[in-house]
C-alpha cells in the first residue's frame, strides 16, 4: 500500500523535532543553490531550470517518498543523458522524456519492483558512476580555462561536421583541444582559486558548504576586478540573460506518438538512473539513521517528481546522496526537513534569483568538478581493482563504455558480463564445494547439521550458498534483528563457496553497523575463494583473524567467552 513516509512522522511530530528539521532544511536549501545551478548548466540546459527542479521535485520527493531524510533534486548522474536529449530534441524532448521516466519510475513502485534494483552489482554501479564523473568534469574543461570554441566554420571530427558542441565526451575533448590556443587566463586563475578553496574549505568549517562560499567570493571579486581592471570572464548573465524571480505557470510539452516512441529508450534511461541513485541514497541514508525505507513508496515519489518536474520547466531528478547526508549530518529527522529545503531554495529564487546572473561559469566549473571528483568514488575503484579479475573487468567496461559510448549500453553490458562471470565462477568453484574443505587450519567443514549450544546474546546466521549482489539483503535483515543485548553475530559460511564484490561490500557494511552497536562479527567455515578474498581486501584484518574459524564449534566457543554486548 501507498503510504509515504510524512504520515507516520506526523503522528509523534513535535516542536523539538521541527526544530531539528528547520535548521537542517535551511542549510540543505543553501548548500543545494549553487549544485541545482551548476547541474543544470553541465546538463546543456539554462541554470534557472535547475531551481525549479529542486523546488518542484525536492518538495515531491519529501512529501510522498518512503524515506524520512531524502533529499531530491538535480544530480550530476543526468548530466550526460539530459545533454544528449537537449542536444538532439530540445528542451521539449526531455520534458517528454522525463515524463514517461516519471511514469516508469510509478509503475515500478505499484508494481514493487523497488528490490530488483538491488540486483545491479556493485561493480556497475562504481563503474557508471566513476564515468558519469569523468564525463561531468570534460564538459566544464571549457568554462575552467575559459575556452572559447568558434563554430562559425563548422569543426569536423572523424568526419562530422559540428556548429556546436558535441555531446560525446570524445568530441568534447577535440573541440577544447583545438581551441586551446582561446584560453582566458583570468577565468583559468578564478577557476583554479575556486576549486582550492573548495578543497580547503572543510578544514576550516563543514557548516558552511565550500561551493556557496566560493561562487559569493567569486561574483563579488569578479564585479570588482571588472570594474577595475576591465578584465573579462563568462558569467550567467552573459550566456543565458536574466534569471527568472518566480516559478513559471505549469504547462504541458507538445508531443506527437513519433516522439514519444523516439524517446522511450532516453525516458527507460533517465528512469532506471532515477531508480539506481534514489534507492542507493535511501540506504545510505538508512545507515547513518539507523531507519528503513520503503523502496516501492520511494520510487513512486520519485515518479511523481520527475512528471511535476517538467510542468514547471525542470529537468530530471533523483535523491541526492551528498545532500541527503548534509540533512542527517545537520540534524533532519523527518521529511519535513526537504520540504523546508525546497521552500527555502523558492525563497532564494524569489528574493535573490535576479543576482545570480553575476556569477561567473568558472566558479560553478570548479563547483562541478569538485563534484565529480568526489563522485568518481576513487576509494571505492582502487578496492574494487585489488579483488578478482572478473568484478575488474566489469568495472573497466561499464566504465569505458559510460565515458565513451552510452550510460544505457554501459548498465546493459555491464550486466551481461556481470551474469556471464558469475555463472562460469559457479561451475569452477563447484569442485571446491565437492572437495567440502575450508582454508583456515585444513579442517574438513560441517558434514551434517547437529543440535547447537548457541550462548545467550549470540544469533547464528546459515548463508545457504553464493554470497552475491542479489543475496546481499540477508545481511541487512541480520544487522537489523540484533538488538542492544547482542553481543556476537555468527555468519556460518559452510556452504559459501563464492563470494563477490557486492557481497564482500554487503559484509563490510554489516561489520560498520555491527561495530556501531558493539557486536562481534565472528565468520565459521568459510571456503577458500570468500577468504582469499577477505585476505586480499583486507577484510580479513578488520573482521580480526581471531573471529575467524573454520567449524561452528570453534566459533561458539569464541562468542561464548566475549564479553555481554552494550
Amino acid at each position: 500500500m501507498f503510504k509515504p513516509e510524512i504520515l507516520n512522522c506526523i503522528k509523534k511530530y513535535s516542536l523539538k523535532t521541527f526544530l531539528s528539521d528547520l535548521v537542517a532544511g535551511v542549510i540543505v536549501g543553501i548548500v543545494a543553490l549553487p549544485l541545482a545551478i551548476a547541474f543544470a548548466i553541465a546538463s546543456g540546459v539554462s541554470p534557472e531550470r535547475g531551481l525549479f527542479t529542486a523546488v518542484i521535485a525536492g518538495f515531491c520527493i519529501s512529501v510522498f517518498g518512503g524515506s524520512r531524510v531524502q533529499i531530491g533534486g538535480p544530480t550530476g548522474a543526468f548530466a550526460v543523458i539530459v545533454y544528449g536529449i537537449v542536444q538532439q530534441y530540445g528542451y521539449s524532448g526531455l520534458a517528454i522524456a522525463t515524463i514517461m521516466a516519471g511514469i516508469l519510475l510509478i509503475l515500478l513502485g505499484v508494481f514493487k519492483m523497488g528490490g530488483l534494483v538491488k540486483f545491479i552489482p556493485y561493480t556497475i554501479v562504481t563503474g557508471f558512476t566513476a564515468g558519469i564523473a569523468v564525463t561531468i568534469a570534460a564538459g566544464q574543461i571549457g568554462d575552467f580555462f575559459g575556452l572559447t570554441p568558434d563554430f562559425s566554420t563548422p569543426i569536423v571530427i572523424f568526419g562530422t561536421a559540428y556548429d556546436k558542441m558535441p555531446g560525446d565526451f570524445l568530441g568534447k575533448i577535440i573541440v577544447y583541444a583545438k581551441s586551446i590556443s582561446t584560453i582566458n587566463w583570468y577565468s583559468f586563475g578564478m577557476a583554479a582559486v575556486c576549486l582550492t578553496v573548495i578543497f580547503l574549505w572543510p578544514k576550516i568549517t563543514k557548516r558552511i558548504p565550500g561551493s556557496l562560499v566560493v561562487i559569493i567570493l567569486a561574483t563579488v571579486a569578479d564585479i570588482i576586478i571588472k570594474n577595475s581592471l576591465g578584465w573579462q570572464t563568462a558569467t550567467i548573465g552573459s550566456r543565458f540573460g536574466s534569471i527568472p524571480s518566480s516559478l513559471p505557470a505549469p504547462s504541458l510539452p507538445e508531443f506527437s506518438m513519433d516522439t514519444v516512441i523516439k524517446l522511450f529508450p532516453s525516458s527507460v534511461s533517465i528512469a532506471v538512473l532515477a531508480a539506481v541513485e534514489s534507492l542507493l541514497s535511501a540506504v545510505v541514508a538508512d545507515g547513518m539513521t539507523g531507519s528503513k525505507h520503503d523502496s516501492n513508496t520511494e520510487l513512486i515519489a520519485q515518479g511523481i517528481a520527475n512528471m511535476a518536474s517538467p510542468l514547471f520547466g525542470g529537468i530530471p531528478a533523483t535523491g541526492a546522496i551528498a545532500r541527503t547526508a548534509t540533512n542527517i549530518k545537520n540534524g533532519g529527522k523527518t521529511p519535513i526537513a526537504g520540504v523546508i529545503h525546497a521552500v527555502v531554495l523558492f525563497l532564494i529564487l524569489v528574493v535573490l534569483g535576479r543576482f545570480a546572473v553575476y556569477i561567473p561559469l568558472a566558479s560553478l566549473a570548479a563547483v562541478l568538478i569538485s563534484v565529480a571528483w568526489n563522485m568518481a568514488g576513487l576509494p571505492s575503484v582502487k578496492a574494487l581493482l585489488k579483488g578478482q579479475k572478473s568484478d575488474i573487468c566489469v568495472l573497466v567496461v561499464t566504465f569505458l563504455i559510460t565515458v565513451f559510448i552510452d550510460l544505457t549500453v554501459a548498465i546493459e553490458v555491464g550486466l551481461g558480463f556481470a551474469a556471464f562471470f558469475f555463472i562460469k565462477k559457479m561451475i569452477d568453484v563447484s569442485e571446491v564445494q565437492n572437495k567440502r574443505e575450508t582454508l583456515v587450519g585444513g579442517i574438513q567443514a560441517d558434514g551434517k547439521e547437529e543440535t547447537l549450544d548457541i550462548p545467550e546474546g549470540v544469533l547464528v546466521y546459515e548463508i545457504d550458498g553464493p554470497l552475491f549482489f542479489g543475496t546481499v539483503r540477508k545481511f541487512e535483515l541480520a544487522t537489523e534483528r540484533a538488538d542492544t543485548g547482542c553481543k556476537a553475530i555468527i555468519f556460518r559460511m559452510r556452504n559459501t563457496i563464492y563470494i563477490d564484490a557486492g557481497g564482500l561490500r554487503a559484509l563490510e557494511q554489516c561489520k560498520a553497523a555491527c561495530d556501531r552497536k558493539g557486536i562481534t562479527i565472528i565468520l565459521s567455515g568459510i571456503h577458500t575463494q570468500p577468504y582469499m578474498l577477505c585476505e586480499k581486501t583486507g577484510l580479513a584484518d578488520k573482521i580480526g583473524r581471531d573471529n575467524i574459524f573454520g567449524n561452528i564449534t570453534e566459533a561458539l566457543e569464541r562468542a561464548r567467552n566475549l564479553p555481554a554486548g552494550k
